[in-house]
């Protein structure tokens, strides 16, 4: 065996992999920073505390804001929180050794939310609905106490567009996440730094920098969710038809409100002709041409599908 030949073929990889992980780092901050550049997400002299559940979403959150942190030409603080909802055999320590060893001002709150879920959610029925509300309340709270101005929660691109889907075949609604919102009480602003971001390239992050994932024990076995289905249906669409899934995200952000039927949000009632042109207006009864999105245009830039940064 030639050890000089296999030693520089190993350092051949390395610089590849280096080189590959460098380039998907910079496509999630530039993802980052453009949505919180377009939605305003943060501003000087915010407190934005960081929802840190211990899985990959999250972590990669708090790492890239991190980053955007020391970079970024404005200020602002930043405090993560993880909420220790007691399931059985959560490991308390990995997160605290984790942010203490980031030198990141963190909080851990320690409230039994899974007996109250277990107690009140039949068996078999899913959990989420009843556990995302008892979380977000008490994370409102410990924002008040901390004087947290933004709340940022790891939701990405794909969680917003499953919640459209979820919304459309078991809601009656045309309604996601948004990137930015005022909850219903308006004292507080929620951002999802993330929502440009791929699920895919998130999970590759968080593989390469090994971040010490701590998995869901109360939802994470449920089989079946309405969500996981809407979520593999999604996942086999990006496989089979490139650029669909970024045609649909695309889409939430270029409504046309005379095109759908919604009376609250245009006045179908009283719209008259009155010979003004309007962008909106219909044009040769909606004859519009469709096709699938370019492949080669929308691989341009990808980091993974180019770079090599790993299969599907």
């Amino acid at each position: 065996m030639n050890t000089t030949t296999d030693h520089a073929a190993l350092s051949e990889a390395d610089k590849k992999a280096q080189f590959n992980f460098n380039k998907l780092t910079k496509w999630l901050r530039h993802a980052v920073g453009d949505a919180i550049n377009d939605f305003n997400m943060i501003e000087p002299g915010d407190r934005v505390m960081v929802c840190l559940s211990g899985g990959k979403d999250s972590y990669t959150m708090l790492d890239i804001l991190l980053g955007l942190q020391r970079s970024a030409p404005i200020d602002f603080s930043i405090v993560a929180v993880n909420l220790d909802q007691k399931q059985p055999g959560f490991p308390e320590h990995v997160l605290p050794e984790y942010l203490a060893s980031l030198g990141v001002e963190y909080r851990i709150v320690e409230e039994d939310t899974y007996s109250i879920v277990k107690r009140v959610v039949p068996e078999g029925k899913t959990t989420c609905g009843l556990c995302s509300r008892l979380r977000r309340g008490i994370l409102y709270r410990v924002a008040d106490e901390l004087g947290a101005t933004k709340i940022a929660l790891g939701h990405h691109r794909e969680d917003i567009l499953e919640t459209l889907f979820l919304n459309m075949f078991y809601g009656g609604k045309l309604k996601a996440m948004p990137p930015k919102l005022v909850s219903d009480d308006g004292r507080h602003v929620v951002i999802r730094p993330l929502a440009y971001c791929r699920e895919k390239d998130i999970v590759r992050y968080a593989e390469a920098k090994q971040f010490p994932i701590i998995p869901c024990n109360l939802c994470g076995s449920q089989p079946n969710l309405q969500r996981q289905v809407v979520g593999d249906m999604i996942a086999d669409w990006d496989k089979r038809f490139p650029g669909r899934v970024e045609n649909m995200f695309r889409a939430l952000r270029n409504v046309v409100p005379t095109h759908l039927a919604d009376t609250n949000l245009f006045d179908f009632v009283n719209a008259r002709a009155d010979g003004v042109e309007r962008e909106d207006g219909d044009k040769a009864f909606d004859r519009d041409s469709f096709s699938e999105p370019n492949r080669i245009n929308i691989l341009a830039n990808r980091p993974d599908d180019v770079a090599g940064c790993g299969a599907d």
